[in-house]
């Protein structure tokens, strides 16, 4: 019999799209460290293997996630192993392939900061958003303080940060923290949707274009717009790259390879 004190991630394989998903139901997702470091060998599979273009993070039952079990996890617990990929992607060795997140029903603390660091959030119309660490004594420090800002504004960071409100999946598509929202019980199979397209890709140039998106976040506009040349004359080498002008002159889909 499953221990409830104990969560898990079920990981799965869908062609190239590669699913994990957070599954402690019976304590509305809450991430006890067992669940952590699950998550963190998940991500770690995903981004060694090859096989997998684009992972889909999900959540099991009525929740995506009630949060952190403070009693357990510290943020120094998030470091990974050496070699290992951290989800929030502050420790350790960066993700270089996309992961696209389905949220639904309550979201808190980590879910949000989970949403933040991922690349295309789907959330359903019940989802009801919460970064509540000042409503604990705390604030977040898995990367809220930093990447919402980015991604939404000063302003409506604050309005959240600062005052623990929660916000619904409406409002989080207004901000800019939700991509698409749709009816409840169809953020999944929409979220693998958007993976599978993303896995149809170039691989290759996928990451490139990560990369080349993440140093603009990470170091500054001109320091990407400096990196784009040399960048794009190493992708063009490709085999995919030889693909993608062949599948052009043939007037065909093209069938990429990762090389």
């Amino acid at each position: 019999m499953e221990n409830p004190s104990e969560g898990r991630i079920t990981t799965e394989a869908r062609g190239h799209v590669f699913l994990m998903g957070i599954d402690r139901p019976r304590k509305m997702n809450a991430f006890d460290l067992p669940m952590l470091r699950a998550l963190i060998a998940a991500y770690t599979e995903y981004e060694n293997n090859d096989q997998y273009r684009c992972a889909v993070l999900f959540a099991h039952g009525d929740h995506f996630t009630a949060g952190i079990d403070l009693t357990q996890v510290r943020p120094e617990h998030f470091i990974p192993p050496p070699g290992g990929i951290e989800p929030m992607g502050i420790y350790g060795r960066a993700r270089t392939k996309p992961v696209v997140i389905a949220i639904h029903g309550r979201c808190l603390t980590i879910g949000i900061e989970l949403a933040l660091a991922s690349d295309i959030c789907v959330a359903a119309e019940n989802t009801r958003f919460g970064q509540i660490e000042v409503k604990r004594g705390v604030f977040p420090a898995a990367g809220a303080t930093v990447r919402m800002i980015t991604l939404t504004g000063w302003g409506n960071a604050m309005r959240y940060l600062l005052t623990g409100d929660e916000f619904d999946a409406r409002e989080g598509y207004r901000i800019g923290l939700v991509q698409e929202v749709t009816p409840p019980g169809q953020e999944l199979e929409r979220a693998v949707a958007i993976a599978e397209t993303i896995a149809a890709q170039a691989p290759l140039a996928v990451r490139a274009t990560i990369v080349s998106a993440r140093k603009s976040v990470m170091e500054g506009a001109a320091a990407a717009l400096a990196a784009l040349l040399p960048q794009y004359h190493e992708l063009e080498k490709s085999e995919d790259a030889h693909e993608g002008v062949r599948s052009f002159v043939e007037r065909r889909t093209a069938r990429f390879s990762g090389r």
